[in-house]
């Protein structure tokens, strides 16, 4: 295993992220293929303390900004796509727990366990608000079942963080939300990850079958069925992160499809060239957006503001998708080659479409809470 010392007080977070995503940079097109993770990113992410960035100083951790664990995630997307979405799903739900330490809520334990190389895996994009699976009464908790996809980074992941539908409840259909250590009785993955893009990114299924969560486990149990604001935190606190970490391909493909046609003088070549870089910047300037309005993760939980950044989610995803797009269309058909990255970064970039909200969603969402309804319904 390759380690990259340095000095946590002194990082420059940035460059260490470089040099990661360079040290990863030749193996990405043989993953892509054989739709394998990096193990060997992950210890990385683990060894040099990029895995706990985020986690503020006092609690062992880097100390560093929202905005700068996005630029973190930007660059490892340059390189190295598929790791760098799967860990923006260990670092959006760290980037939660600090908005709950920012607003007086003790997240002391997950801290710890991140400080200690601990990697969080997310089943948020199979939950959502009704959640899904089945919990069962016992004594001192409940006994679960359920299948969780996708779940990126669950084969080298330490933690699940998840939520399993109590239809039984007697107050009505409930949902539970709490963490289990991966390696718990009962729990295993299936490697059903085979997919368009994003192919390394291990994002298969954790299946839960009779699994025991006790009840000191359960951080949240609410209703199943009602819009639970604790999503517009994880809305403010995720889409940033995860969005960076697609810009950070759109860098990658502007930089290459530049240095491709640079010698070309055609008329059209200059127009493509140009509309490719309307859709970059208009991207970049969404996502740059949704950085300044989370606060450094201080931002209010109100259903405005989770409306409002999954707009600009969704305007950045579509122009986020055209840019590379275009790319490919501006150097002509040597884009089209899998000799060529843009290929494997225009079937990566798809994958931004599909984090929540998707657009049709997002825009019934965001047009209820305009007329003062709830988001759901």
């Amino acid at each position: 295993m390759t380690t990259i010392a340095h000095d946590i007080t002194t990082t420059d977070w940035i460059a260490l992220a470089r040099r990661i995503g360079e040290t990863l940079r030749a193996d990405v097109a043989a993953r892509d293929r054989g739709g394998q993770i990096s193990v060997a990113a992950f210890d990385l992410l683990r060894t040099t303390g990029l895995s706990a960035a985020l986690v503020p100083i006092e609690f062992g951790g880097g100390g560093v900004s929202h905005r700068e664990m996005g630029e973190i995630l930007r660059e490892l997307g340059r390189h190295d796509p598929s790791t760098a979405v799967a860990f923006a799903m260990h670092t959006h739900l760290v980037a939660a727990q600090v908005w709950r330490h920012n607003h007086g809520i003790d997240a002391t334990a997950v801290f710890g366990k991140v400080a200690a190389g601990a990697i969080l895996v997310s089943t948020g994009a199979s939950d959502w608000v009704e959640s899904n699976g089945r919990a069962e009464r016992v004594d001192g908790g409940f006994r679960v079942s359920a299948r969780k996809a996708p779940a990126s980074g669950c084969e080298v992941g330490d933690v699940v963080v998840t939520s399993i539908r109590h239809g039984d409840a007697p107050e009505g259909p409930q949902v539970l939300h709490f963490a289990s250590p991966l390696d718990a009785p009962g729990i295993r993955i299936e490697k059903t990850w085979d997919t368009l893009g994003l192919r390394a990114s291990g994002s298969h299924t954790v299946v839960f079958e009779d699994v025991f969560v006790p009840d000191a486990a359960i951080s949240l149990t609410r209703p199943a069925d009602a819009w639970p604001p604790v999503l517009n935190v994880v809305i403010g606190a995720a889409m940033p992160l995860v969005m960076a970490a697609y810009l950070g391909i759109a860098d990658a493909a502007v930089e290459l499809t530049a240095a491709l046609v640079a010698d070309r003088c055609e008329p059209h070549t200059f127009q493509l060239a140009g509309e490719m870089m309307n859709a970059y910047t208009t991207a970049a300037d969404l996502i740059a957006a949704m950085f300044t309005d989370s606060d450094n993760l201080h931002f209010d939980n109100t259903d405005s503001y989770g409306a409002r950044t999954l707009s600009r989610k969704t305007v950045a995803a579509e122009a986020l998708v055209d840019a590379v797009r275009l790319a490919m269309e501006t150097v002509g058909g040597v884009g089209f080659s899998r000799s060529c990255e843009l290929e494997m970064w225009y079937r990566d970039i798809h994958g931004c479409l599909f984090h929540p909200l998707p657009r049709a969603k997002q825009t019934r969402f965001t047009g209820r809470v305009l007329l003062g309804r709830p988001p759901i319904g």
